[in-house]
């Protein structure tokens, strides 16, 4: 455990040296993360003109699921995206073979082979919103509800960690699958809306299948002190499900590959 944590922590210093190495580009990559959270706010806003609730939400309660969905995906798209993508080019390159050599967990190798810090932007600017809308509610959360909501980010983090090693394990078996993680990204872009807006089949699409319930209302509602601990315990229960699933079909997938030179 001790050599992993020391090599995740090279892994992510060897990330932020590359990033710097071209500042201005480090910059306006930012810039850019700040625009997007900006756009991010707009079908919202527009949803609530004129209304003053949406599923029993108020505007201060969505922008705290807006701002959920925001922190998620910038750790996703700090921590996971990069990785994961560049393991499916290694796969179809080759260059996956000289990951393989070192002494250490395949799955973990793959899963912090790059990071992007940049991406972190997002994730300040998405705390500063959560900040807001308890400002607009005029209240703060209580410590119990915020430690119940970062237990659900986590649970949030390892579902979509777990989703993207099973599309990486698929990599094994087809050469290219950038439409997959286009459809996958356009699927998440729905976990910005409470699930409670869903109705019929779409709502149990969203919360039994595609958990994106799971991944932003969730904790929106725990920090809320709306949610049910049953809800929490099943939340928890399904992120390790997905976990365990997604371990046994990379190591599966894993253990038939030949390298793109063979």
């Amino acid at each position: 455990m001790r050599r992993h944590a020391r090599l995740l922590v090279v892994s992510f210093k060897a990330s932020v040296a590359a990033a710097v190495q071209y500042r201005v580009d480090f910059v306006i990559d930012g810039l850019i993360s700040l625009w997007w959270m900006g756009w991010t706010l707009v079908p919202l806003l527009v949803a609530y003109s004129g209304r003053g609730t949406i599923a029993g939400w108020s505007l201060s309660e969505a922008l705290i699921v807006v701002g959920w969905f925001a922190l998620l995906r910038g750790l996703v798209e700090a921590a996971v995206n990069p990785s994961l993508q560049a393991t499916i080019e290694g796969i179809r390159s080759g260059a996956l073979d000289y990951l393989l050599l070192k002494p250490a967990d395949a799955q973990f190798l793959v899963s912090t082979a790059r990071f992007l810090p940049w991406k972190l932007v997002d994730v300040f600017a998405a705390l500063a919103l959560v900040v807001v809308a308890f400002h607009r509610l005029g209240r703060t959360p209580a410590p119990l509800d915020v430690a119940v909501a970062i237990a659900l980010l986590a649970a949030a983090m390892l579902v979509i960690y777990s989703i993207w090693i099973i599309v990486v394990s698929a990599a094994f078996y087809v050469v290219r699958l950038d439409n997959l993680s286009y459809l996958f990204h356009s699927v998440f872009d729905a976990a910005r809306w409470p699930v409670q807006v869903f109705r019929g089949a779409w709502r149990v699409l969203f919360t039994f299948v595609i958990p994106l319930g799971l991944m932003t209302t969730y904790p929106a509602m725990a920090i809320l002190g709306k949610l049910e601990a049953r809800s929490a315990l099943f939340a928890g229960a399904a992120s390790l499900a997905f976990a365990v699933t997604a371990r046994a079909v990379f190591q599966r997938a894993i253990a038939r590959y030949t390298s793109a030179s063979s």
